[in-house]
């Protein structure tokens, strides 16, 4: 199993009301949530560590979780409030505006860590949910609590406007870097992270050094660079989709990239120090063919296995 940990919350997409002025409809969403939705729907047994209100929201998103085969078991029930993100388009790319505070998300607590079971082969942590306190620490001693023995992806999914506290955010990604084994940036997280104007290659180089053995920088419309640890570069292109939005793109990425390598027998720490480019290549032109399916529909809402097929 993969065990995703990180944010459910409500994203509040804009839609013509019947009078033509703009409204806002609530769809599933948070970054963690829709990777382990897209995992459940692509076939690869996944669950989710989060937590979830108990208010209509909340349990909006235990259903549609239910709905793609996401095993609940982990999750923190809450009688605080889900958290909301109002989303505005700008030519096809997505902006957010979040109502967290003292959501059930943010407050998740070490009370809260579940116990897990030695068939969770692989931990995947992520989006605003490493931001925000006290949640962030929690995901963060999950992750230093159950690292050994298990494959680590970390994609941070950067929105600055979110952190509260840049010092204690880098302190945290710093110190989660060492424990993980797959990095996933976007060029902008990249440049955030390490805001020199060094090339990219040599980013990537020094955030190597931290602890990943393979690095994965998606460029949008450019296409992806997956880095093994030997230096070794695989560049696959971008599909050719009508985009309608590119709300969950990534996260779907992500778990498409983790389904190819769960399928070949690389989410194993045993093996997945034999990931090689011809490896890495079939995970990121699959993982790249599924993102294109979620930005060619509205909201996130990941393919299920019969929708790639086609």
């Amino acid at each position: 199993m993969i065990l995703c940990c990180g944010e459910a919350l409500i994203d509040m997409i804009p839609e013509p009301t019947l009078t033509g002025a703009e409204g806002f409809v609530p769809h599933c969403g948070g970054a963690v949530l829709n990777t382990a939705v897209a995992l459940g729907r692509l076939g690869v047994a996944s669950g989710l560590f989060t937590a979830l209100s108990e208010d209509m929201f909340g349990q909006q998103l235990a259903a549609h979780l239910r709905a793609s085969n996401v095993d609940l078991s982990f999750v923190a029930h809450s009688s605080r409030p889900s958290t909301l993100a109002f989303v505005t388009l700008v030519r096809g790319q997505a902006n957010y505006s979040f109502m967290d505070e003292n959501s059930a998300g943010r407050m998740l607590d070490l009370s809260d860590l579940p116990t897990v079971p030695n068939d969770v082969s692989t931990l995947f942590f992520g989006g605003i949910s490493l931001a925000v306190e006290p949640g962030a620490e929690t995901y963060a001693t999950l992750l230093e609590r159950e690292h050994h023995g298990r494959v680590v992806m970390l994609d941070p999914n950067i929105r600055e406007k979110f952190i509260p506290d840049q010092n204690r955010y880098r302190a945290r990604l710093k110190g989660m870097l060492a424990k993980t084994d797959i990095l996933k940036v976007s060029d902008e997280d990249l440049d955030w992270m390490l805001p020199d104007a060094r090339p990219y290659s040599e980013k990537i180089a020094q955030l190597m050094e931290q602890g990943p053995g393979v690095v994965v920088m998606t460029r949008g419309a450019d296409g992806v660079i997956g880095v093994l640890s030997d230096g070794s570069e695989i560049h696959v292109a971008a599909e050719v989709v009508e985009v309608a939005d590119t709300v969950g793109a990534g996260d779907t990425f992500n778990a498409g990239f983790l389904t190819t390598l769960n399928e070949n027998g690389y989410l194993d720490a045993q093996t997945f120090s034999k990931l090689g480019p011809d490896a890495l290549r079939q995970a990121l032109e699959f993982a790249s063919k599924v993102a294109a399916i979620t930005v060619s529909r509205k909201g996130a809402n990941p393919p299920w296995a019969q929708d790639v097929m086609n």
